[in-house]
């Protein structure tokens, strides 16, 4: 599935305009501009010169993705550069929350934030990435020039960490694109304009909330060539009706509880956690019908913003990364596994880690972002950057189409990305990569309509539909993985 997007950062270091705090609230509160009168204004602490405005955003803390920019990282140093990359998020967190609790203060006092919050925080990242490097350099060349990625900013809500990413085909007729037009141009009262924010203290906001019925279809099917692998595989594996919960991330935090920050849901394998190990997961009891498939298929829960505490509310994950009200179980779950457009499929290994989407989007920007939302009835359109509001009788619904192209060697990679990749926007896989089945998972809700529901995230990432991502280990045995491919190559549909 190829798609194209564009990429947006931006710092506030290079504006005249600085949002230097913000009163968090409601998602939506009031964040004081700092003014600067002129370049050359001294720092006595005097306010002359400064004209504090309340505009509507709400700001957060924004900091340079580091597992982006380390090179290759040598096998014995994998597990503690891991550590490190779990701490920075951590230590965001933890800044992130100092923020919030003195939002007050930090609007009197524009000094207090860098003070009090920015400064500690670059001198937290610069140690992890001198570790980080010095872990590195034990077995290969010592990376240069990372330290330059310790400094965090302010970042305003209006100042578009993420674009609109457009989609340019999906895997088979009825899936998904990546990511969709929001339709552009909503008015107040289609984004469910009005509604008073009394649920979650970060997030979300009205103006992420869109109505389908007025987003453009704009899925495009992929042109099939003649040698198309075009059957499918479903594997049935329930709807995480019982209840396996944790805020771990065994992929890209292993080893690290709470590396997630923000609770999961689990269907297939029930060993996993934090410190699953490839054997762990295979000995591991699942939820699948097929005893075959032990894969472990994990995604943010989604929450009901209706002020009702769930028993996580006091717990890591939960309330005290800022992920509060009820839990939805979704109402449906498909794991399908589908073809390539261009040609046939190969097999893919065992223990083969991906990861779709970037739970960190909105303030990295959308170049790893994979949302997709919709609603039962509209699937044609979709969404990447709102959640949808739909009509009454219809379903939430969320997508992922996960990365179909495996470079032949590795189960991982240091940043748990470069091993796979996306079909390039003829279908067929960038040079080096083979095909390889392509995971489609669908997940339905069903949620009151309109507003009132978000997805777990990273606390500064403030609960943005952007945000969505989905995991997956395959544990597939090789007698299951066969017939998965025979199916997709010879154009059956097999469960």
């Amino acid at each position: 599935m190829g798609r194209t997007s564009r990429k947006k950062r931006s710092t506030l270091a290079n504006r005249a305009i600085i949002a230097s705090a913000a009163l968090i609230l409601g998602g939506g509160g009031l964040a004081a501009v700092n003014v600067h009168a002129s370049a050359g204004e001294g720092s006595s602490g005097s306010s002359h010169g400064r004209n504090w405005q309340p505009v509507r955003q709400a700001s957060t803390i924004d900091c340079p993705e580091v597992v982006d920019e380390i090179p290759e990282v040598p096998g014995p140093a994998r597990s503690e550069v891991d550590r490190e990359l779990a701490a920075m998020d951590t230590q965001i967190t933890d800044a992130y929350r100092e923020f919030a609790d003195r939002r007050d203060s930090m609007a009197r006092d524009p000094d207090l934030a860098e003070n009090a919050v920015l400064g500690p925080l670059k001198a937290r990242r610069t140690a992890s990435i001198d570790r980080i490097a010095t872990a590195i350099g034990r077995r290969a060349q010592r990376p240069e020039g990372l330290g330059s990625l310790a400094p965090c900013s302010l970042r305003a809500d209006d100042e578009g960490g993420a674009e609109e990413s457009t989609p340019t085909g999906g895997p088979t007729d009825d899936a998904p694109g990546d990511d969709g037009d929001n339709g552009g141009g909503q008015d107040q009262e289609q984004n469910g304009g009005g509604r008073d924010q009394e649920q979650n203290g970060n997030g979300p906001e009205d103006s992420d909330f869109v109505d389908i019925r007025s987003v453009r279809p704009n899925v495009e099917k992929p042109a099939r060539l003649r040698g198309a692998s075009r059957g499918t595989f479903t594997t049935e594996c329930g709807r995480n009706q019982n209840g396996k919960f944790n805020p771990d991330n065994v992929i890209a935090a292993p080893g690290v509880g709470n590396g997630a920050h923000h609770m999961h849901d689990y269907v297939g394998n029930q060993a996993t956690d934090a410190f699953s190990g490839d054997e762990d997961l295979a000995a591991g009891d699942t939820t699948c019908r097929n005893q075959g498939d032990r894969s472990t298929y994990y995604w943010p829960v989604l929450r009901l913003q209706n002020g009702t505490d769930e028993n996580d509310a006091d717990a890591d994950g939960g309330g005290k990364d800022q992920n509060t009200g009820e839990i939805r179980t979704p109402s449906q779950v498909t794991l399908r596994f589908v073809g390539n457009p261009t040609g046939k499929v190969t097999a893919m290994p065992r223990f083969l880690r991906i990861i779709t989407g970037d739970a960190k989007a909105f303030t990295n920007g959308d170049a790893n972002a994979n949302a997709s939302w919709s609603c039962t009835g509209f699937e044609d359109r979709q969404l990447g950057d709102a959640y949808p509001i739909c009509p009454e009788g219809s379903q939430v619904v969320r997508s992922f189409a996960f990365q179909s192209c495996w470079d032949g060697q590795n189960t991982d990679s240091a940043n748990h990305r470069t091993h796979v990749a996306f079909t390039q926007d003829d279908g067929r896989c960038p040079d080096g990569f083979r095909a390889i089945p392509q995971l489609v998972q669908r997940i339905v809700y069903d949620v009151p309509p309109g507003p009132g529901f978000a997805v777990d995230s990273f606390p500064e990432q403030l609960h943005k539909p952007v945000t969505d991502h989905g995991d997956f280990i395959n544990v597939f045995d090789d007698r299951l993985m066969r017939k998965v491919v025979s199916c997709i190559n010879e154009g059956r549909r097999c469960r």
